[in-house]
């Protein structure tokens, strides 16, 4: 297959438990990989500040920042308080200068089965940010998660629902499509389709066969069972062009080895099965 065209971005999950923000930015920067996406709470000890003088000193770009989202809440207070922590997302994503703000919408709220519910609670929090975000000019990029996290991470679990919330929402709102957790989906091939220029980024690993664990147990792209050329196929077919993100936890494999092989490790399987 033909080496990907998009530029490799690696989610910063993949190294956390190996360095700081500061040491992850600087290694891909000595590895030639010219983008990441950093987590909050990367960005919060090492300094929001400092975090975006060291991804501007290395010239990075920033191809997400995760993560918003987690609407869903008991009490009006809990739900406005997830409204008021987004808001603070959105900024902290303007001040990095990241391309989306990923958004994992979030479960059920304690003690409830409601789902259809907590759907909604996810759309009036969506509705809630959106002028904040617009204002900032920091797009608004849902990603559905696996059904195996509906209950406690994500209700929003197809690119159609993704969608949908896109198509009430309008402009400023946009989908992460991530193997991981939509290499499954029957209907994929339309929705991404559909999906078009709203695809805001583009997450890739692997699903292993067996998953020993639901959320710290992903594989490097090739060990598993995704047709990762398939969804490269999709994705483009789309529309497109940007970044091809690796996104990675491995609390029994990646996360224990050295950051340099991780690195060195996600760019061959980026130029030889993504």
């Amino acid at each position: 297959m033909a080496a990907p065209t998009q530029p490799l971005s690696i989610n910063l999950a993949t190294v956390r438990e190996q360095w700081t923000l500061g040491e992850a930015v600087e290694a891909c920067g000595r590895h030639g990989i010219g983008a990441v996406d950093p987590w909050r709470d990367q960005v919060a000890k090492f300094g929001l500040a400092e975090s975006a003088r060291a991804i501007k000193d290395h010239g990075m770009r920033v191809t997400g920042y995760c993560r918003g989202g987690m609407f869903p809440g008991a009490t009006p207070a809990e739900r406005q308080a997830a409204i008021d922590d987004n808001k603070r997302a959105i900024d902290e994503a303007a001040t990095l200068g990241a391309e989306c703000l990923v958004l994992v919408a979030g479960g059920l709220p304690k003690g409830s089965r409601d789902l259809r519910e907590a759907r909604k609670m996810v759309a009036d929090g969506l509705a809630a940010i959106l002028p904040h975000a617009r204002a900032s000019k920091v797009p608004l990029a849902t990603e559905p998660l696996h059904p195996m996290y509906a209950g406690d991470r994500c209700c929003v679990n197809t690119l159609k629902q993704a969608l949908d919330l896109c198509d009430a929402l309008g402009d400023g709102t946009g989908v992460v499509v991530d193997a991981y957790h939509v290499w499954w989906d029957p209907d994929l091939a339309a929705q991404v389709a559909r999906a078009g220029s709203r695809i805001l980024a583009y997450h890739v690993c692997d699903w292993l066969v067996p998953t020993r664990d639901m959320l710290l147990d992903r594989g490097m792209m090739g060990d598993g069972v995704v047709d990762l050329p398939y969804l490269r196929n999709l994705v483009e077919k789309a529309g497109y062009r940007g970044a091809i993100e690796v996104e990675i936890f491995s609390a029994e494999n990646w996360w224990k080895k050295p950051g340099d092989e991780v690195l060195r490790t996600c760019i061959e399987r980026y130029r030889t099965v993504c």
